[in-house]
């Protein structure tokens, strides 16, 4: 795809990362130095190459580089705590390692690499990705924000200052090219293996869904990080697909968020919903037009209706929301960008990708148009497997189709809605309550700004459903007042047991709300002690 794109578009802007413009050409060349300094690393055909980095240039120059020399990427989240990237670096047998020079990034990954006996540590210095102006006023003013370096460290000039061209190698397209480590559909921590074929069958099908590629290659905002599968398609895939500008943002931080779009006038933005939320609350206060966004892309967690419209409304901005999942590459459907998808639904399966329900509790049977069931996916973007865990890998197939372990129907157009999560189902008295329907129904409420459902044990039913509820700002609800919203909005059984009023709720690293926190705190409630009770 790389050569492709710089053979039609070489001297076209590949990467603009705070002002500063990579075109295609240099990109590859920069990949072509560093695939050639990685095979004097000891890099080879299925060597394990950890990216532990925010979205700067250096990201795409490695991920190409290792891919290039038949290498495998092993995404890391620089949040990451140093525990979870022991197990992640010690799991994956990665041998070598590429960070920023972000001081506490720098610290958590080099006592890691320590311990598990890496072969190399590369550090990419943030200040080297920025234009001039920027590089010299980051150096100067944010000196606290840069690691220092031994001498001999190893940094990515030195990696891109060596030879020019790697040795050619032989690679399958079904040979792996990524880890993306998930929890998949049990919660524990695994990794999905990606092969070439499975990123290059969903970027092709990307570019089928979007129609017809515009006269010039569009530009694609860069703000949700690389190492999420969710962008590594849409962002850095599609624009290795189409010859796109990618620009790139470190983070999410809303301000600068704005002045890019202002800036770069992108095309295409991926977003999270909480990314859209952000957006909307900032229109009320100042205009805000992004009508010359052609389409907002939320993936990663289910789209409030409300979000939506409150953003669409403020912005001008069109929002299709799509659906898929680590181990689908990620995407298995999505609405149209241009005409209407049916309220509710995620659109229709990508081109070439297959959907069927499933009955959970008797996987082999299939079910009728309408009925809720497990969705699972056939497609050229579905994994083989997980990363050394052939049990588990065993147990998300039945027939061949992959098992999401989400809840959903089809209606007869071959619309896929979204009910829930299979695990996140709440079972009262014996009915399938599903937290997704209340949480809709709570963010129609004027006041409410986020809600997060779980099951909680109850006596009479087994489990009963309950809310943790954010509030907007400068509004006031009380718990009663919102069951009383819900009233006639949900039935009997699916009326929160209790409504918790929050200041926040706790978010995963990529910004999702943190159902597994709220679950775990519930659970810790319940074993604390009462005053003055023995254990």
């Amino acid at each position: 795809m790389l050569d492709l794109t710089v053979t039609r578009h070489g001297a076209l802007p590949a990467i603009d990362f705070m002002g500063r413009i990579t075109t295609w050409r240099e990109l590859s060349e920069l990949a072509d130095s560093a695939a050639a300094s990685l095979q004097l690393l000891g890099v080879t055909p299925g060597t394990r190459v950890a990216l532990c980095l925010p979205n700067t240039p250096h990201y795409p120059v490695l991920y190409l580089a290792t891919l290039r020399v038949g290498g495998v990427v092993v995404n890391a989240n620089p949040l990451y705590s140093e525990r979870e990237l022991e197990h992640l670096i010690a799991d994956s047998g990665a041998e070598v390692v590429a960070t920023c020079d972000i001081p506490d990034v720098h610290a958590r990954v080099t006592a890691v690499a320590a311990r598990l006996s890496l072969r190399h540590v590369i550090t990419c210095p943030v200040a080297d990705a920025l234009p001039w102006p920027k590089r010299f006023a980051y150096k100067l003013l944010k000196r606290g924000d840069i690691a220092p370096l031994d001498e001999d460290a190893f940094t990515f000039d030195r990696l891109v200052s060596g030879p020019r061209r790697p040795k050619p190698v032989s690679v399958r397209s079904d040979a792996l090219a990524v880890l993306q480590y998930t929890g998949g559909t049990t919660g524990t921590p695994k990794a999905a293996m990606l092969s070439h074929a499975n990123l290059v069958a969903n970027a092709d099908a990307m570019v089928a869904h979007m129609g017809e590629a515009r006269g010039a290659p569009c530009v694609v905002m860069g703000v949700l990080p690389l190492f999420h599968v969710f962008a590594l398609t849409t962002v850095l895939n599609f624009a290795l697909r189409t010859g796109a500008k990618m620009v790139l943002l470190p983070r999410f931080e809303l301000g600068q968020l704005i002045a890019t779009l202002d800036r770069t006038r992108p095309d295409y933005l991926p977003v999270v919903p909480t990314i859209l939320h952000a957006v909307a609350r900032a229109a009320e206060k100042r205009p805000i037009d992004l009508s010359y966004v052609g389409a907002c892309i939320s993936g990663g967690a289910p789209l409030a209706p409300e979000t939506r419209r409150a953003f669409q409304n403020a912005t001008g901005a069109r929002v299709v929301e799509g659906y898929g999942l680590s181990e689908a590459s990620p995407i298995v459907a999505c609405q149209p960008l241009g005409g209407d998808a049916p309220d509710g639904s995620v659109g229709r399966p990508f081109p070439g990708t297959d959907v069927e329900i499933r009955d959970p509790d008797a996987p082999d049977r299939l079910l009728m148009v309408g009925e809720v069931g497990e969705i699972c996916v056939r497609g050229p973007q579905v994994i083989c497997g997980y990363w050394n865990r052939p049990d588990e890998t065993d147990a998300i197939f039945v027939d061949g189709a992959l098992r999401t372990g989400d809840l959903g129907r089809i209606d007869e157009r071959g619309n896929l809605f979204i009910v829930d999560r299979l695990k996140n189902m709440i079972l009262c008295g014996g009915y399938n309550v599903y937290p997704r329907v209340i949480e809709e129904a709570l963010t129609e409420h004027p006041a409410v700004a986020e809600v997060v459902v779980i099951g909680v044990p109850d006596e009479y039913r087994g489990e009963a459903p309950k809310a943790f509820v954010v509030l907007k700002e400068a509004t006031a609800a009380t718990p009663a007042e919102l069951r009383a919203f819900l009233a006639d909005r949900l039935s009997r059984i699916e009326l929160p047991r209790e409504i918790e009023l929050r200041e926040s709720l706790p978010k995963t690293l990529i910004g999702k709300p943190s159902r597994k926190e709220l679950v775990e705190e519930e659970r810790a409630k319940r074993l604390r002690p009462v005053a003055g009770e023995s254990r």
